[in-house]
């Protein structure tokens, strides 16, 4: 892992800096507005015993990603892999 991100164990630290905007922190930060909505609700044990997505929770609570979007990650595998649209990007559900 830290030669993958360019560190050694004495500066791994700096691959922290340098990752603050990658797309695993802006989907981290997407599911916690997931978990809170999912907190905030009084009637959250409707969802009890069900996969949820943070792109359905989106569009049932209306938060959205910082950069004002609804992913929905679940839509791109169900189009790419059970559909037909073998060339779905996810770029096109956001």
């Amino acid at each position: 892992m830290l030669e993958h991100f360019g560190v050694s164990e004495e500066n791994w630290r700096d691959a922290i800096a340098r990752t603050s905007g990658s797309p695993s922190r802006r989907r981290r930060r997407y599911i916690g507005r997931a978990v809170v909505a999912l907190a905030a609700d009084p009637d959250v044990a409707r969802w009890s015993g069900r996969a949820l997505s943070s792109g359905v929770l989106a569009k049932h609570y209306g938060f959205t990603d910082l950069d004002g979007s609804q992913p929905e990650a679940g839509r791109c595998f169900a189009d790419a892999y059970v559909g037909d649209d073998k060339d779905a990007k996810a770029e096109g559900y956001r």
